[in-house]
């Protein structure tokens, strides 16, 4: 080394005095050594070219850097060789930036290509510059396919518009992402639903450069959604609206008479002998006359009137443009119509399927509520019926001044606040192991607070809520909060297990399903700490049904329990085909078995039948100390009643909303 500059020393490492008589080769790697290079590359320079290369060099204290390095041959005028000139550039932080963006160009490559979400970028034409293979399976065409055409090409031509407006904003810089749904055409010819995510990627100058979009398919999904709002809004039997669609039609009709002063009228029909009926034809013979039924009226109706199954027999309908007389007229036709289809309900006389209709005009009061008109034409229903039936009748403002309706009609207000405001509170009543003394779950016992605070009776406003098709509300709010409370209590570290009371009106409800199920994955609850109870007599009642719903029930983990049993004693050869995990003895039984032979005869019984079947049993009313011991000398497993405990709110679970539900007292 005949030369070193001061750049030279910052960047190897080495002063001048100690290079002068080294050679160069000194600062290359090992690699570089063992394949001749420095020999090579000053052969190149001593031919007369310029060598350029990049490549690693050493520094004094033995570390590496990158470095891009110009060799040239130095001669005298005559043409000797006197050395070599060689400049050194350090590229090691260019050098670093390209592998990371190497890298980070694999990582993206391996993301995109390799992810299960579909993924594309297409270009400020519409173009598919690149997608991965799930955007391929989505909407079913090859890549090769999808490089040659364009996004319109395989979007539902409704939605195109959207991709268009949304393509545009994000050119102009007025959002960074734009959240969407559209729909694909598939390669097969149906459509594809998805929530897709489209953002622009820029140049570092902020010029375009691509559109990037994320897809997830929720065809199935919102197809699913559909079915859940649709079994929410109708009654499962006959398919018509159900009593909540109804009162938001009614509701909504009212807007319109405030607004423009339409009229209009409802009318509440009930069928005259139908529990005559179905008691002795049967309830499957019961759901099929409720199904003839309904789609005669609804063939004498026109498009524009609303007709629902508000429950049971109780049908309602909404003639948004009748006057008084229209509406009279529509009455007479739609009895008629329940008239051509009567058959006896039971040997004897006066016992024909009929129906008594209640009318009510929107005019008859001033600005009513959606409640106060279905029970305006209530009453005027119930005149009906109590005139002999087969017959309409108006409703009357002075049938308002009962006692008894404007007591229904205030808990019918104080219920849906509760349902809407969780007015409704819940209690926990212990149910204890006969053998050790020890609770082991809880029922959960549902309580309602007046405007003033005071508990209201299960016995006082469940009817009303059972007649007016709340129930099933009720108990898909028990069933939430009785979750959250077992989440509660898991929280303070006690593991406790609750069983729920459910409606006859409940059995069957795929929304109840879907929500214990969903609830039960978010809070993360073991499905066997919730144990759902359905009385003996609504189980027989449609058996089919509850048969399937208990075993949906049990498909997600949860217990149930058949309660009150043996009020219904020649149902025994039920239990051969429902499912259940307890057996609840009627509190019949259990009340005075202690002094009682024949009620300790029957509660044998059942043990014995529950035990064969590897089944529990649960006495209820347990009032002394002395029927506790007749039980457990019975063999009955568990005992629930004042004697073990009275309902209360469990500790650590807030008094209102979040309490622990039964609709059993």
């Amino acid at each position: 080394m005949l030369a070193w500059n001061s750049g030279a020393e910052q960047m190897h490492g080495y002063r001048a005095d100690e290079m002068l008589g080294r050679h160069v080769s000194e600062f290359y790697g090992p690699e570089d050594l063992a394949s001749g290079a420095p020999a090579r590359q000053l052969a190149i320079a001593s031919a007369g070219s310029l060598f350029e290369d990049e490549g690693w060099r050493v520094r004094a204290n033995g570390s590496r850097f990158w470095a891009h390095v110009g060799i040239i041959a130095l001669r005298d005028l005559d043409g000797t060789l006197r050395g070599y000139g060689n400049t050194t550039h350090d590229l090691s932080e260019r050098r670093a930036g390209e592998v990371a963006l190497r890298a980070s160009e694999e990582r993206f490559r391996c993301f995109f290509d390799e992810a299960r979400t579909p993924m594309m970028i297409v270009d400020l034409d519409g173009r598919y510059e690149r997608v991965n293979d799930a955007f391929c399976t989505l909407v079913g065409y090859s890549h090769e396919q999808l490089t040659v055409l364009v996004r319109s090409s395989i979007t539902h031509p409704d939605d195109f518009s959207g991709d268009v407006a949304i393509a545009a904003a994000l050119l102009r810089g007025e959002v960074t992402s734009a959240l969407h749904e559209k729909r694909y055409i598939h390669a097969s010819g149906h459509t594809v639903l998805v929530s897709i995510n489209v953002t622009m990627s820029r140049d570092a100058n902020g010029k375009p450069l691509h559109f990037m979009a994320q897809a997830i398919d929720i065809t199935e999904r919102r197809s699913h959604e559909h079915q859940l709002e649709y079994i929410a809004d109708h009654d499962p039997l006959t398919g018509l609206l159900n009593r909540r669609s109804f009162q938001r039609a009614v509701a909504g009709h009212l807007a319109r008479v405030a607004h423009d002063e339409a009229g209009g009228a409802l009318l509440m029909l009930d069928l005259d002998n139908f529990k005559y009926y179905n008691d002795s034809r049967g309830h499957s013979a019961g759901d099929e006359l409720i199904v003839r039924i309904a789609e005669a009226l609804k063939s004498r109706l026109r498009e524009s009137d609303v007709l629902a199954r508000l429950g049971g027999d109780e049908f309602a309908v909404l003639l948004p443009v009748e006057d008084e007389a229209a509406a009279l007229k529509v009455a007479g036709t739609l009895l008629e119509v329940v008239r051509a289809l009567a058959m006896p309900a039971i040997n004897g006389p006066n016992k024909w399927i009929t129906s008594s209709a209640g009318i009510a005009l929107f005019n008859d009061s001033a600005r009513p509520t959606a409640d106060e008109m279905i029970v305006n034409a209530d009453l005027a229903m119930y005149d009906a019926k109590e005139a002999g039936g087969d017959r309409w009748s108006r409703y009357r403002t002075d049938q308002r001044n009962r006692p008894q309706i404007e007591s229904r009609i205030v808990l019918a207000e104080q219920i849906g606040e509760a349902l809407a405001h969780d007015g409704f509170e819940l209690l926990a009543q212990p149910i204890v192991d006969l053998t050790t003394g020890v609770p082991t779950q809880y029922e959960l016992l549902l309580r309602m607070r007046d405007v003033h605070g005071n508990r209201i009776a299960p016995g006082s406003f469940l009817p009303v809520a059972e007649h007016l098709g709340l129930i099933v509300d009720i108990d898909r709010w028990v069933a939430r909060r009785a979750i959250d409370i077992l989440a509660e209590q898991r929280a303070y570290g006690r593991d406790l297990r609750f069983e729920v009371n459910l409606s006859g009106r409940t059995i069957g409800d795929e929304v109840l399903l879907e929500l214990v199920e969903q609830r039960l994955h978010e809070t993360g609850v073991p499905p066997d700490r919730l144990i759902f109870e359905v009385t003996e007599t609504a189980a027989i009642a449609q058996f089919d049904r509850a048969a399937a719903f208990v075993e949906r029930l049990m498909q997600l983990g949860c217990r149930f329990a058949l309660d009150d049993f043996g009020s219904g004693f020649g149902s025994f050869h039920y239990l051969k085909h429902l499912a259940f995990d307890y057996l609840k003895i009627d509190g019949e039984f259990v009340e005075h078995c202690a002094r009682n032979e024949t009620d300790r005869i029957l509660i044998a019984a059942v043990v014995q039948i529950a035990r064969g079947m590897g089944k529990r049993t649960i006495a209820e009313f347990v009032t002394s100390n002395e029927t506790a011991e007749v039980l457990t000398k019975l063999g009955v497993d568990y005992g629930q009643g004042f004697h073990f405990g009275k309902p209360a709110p469990l500790p650590g679970a807030s008094a209102r909303g979040t309490q622990p539900h039964s609709t059993g007292g």
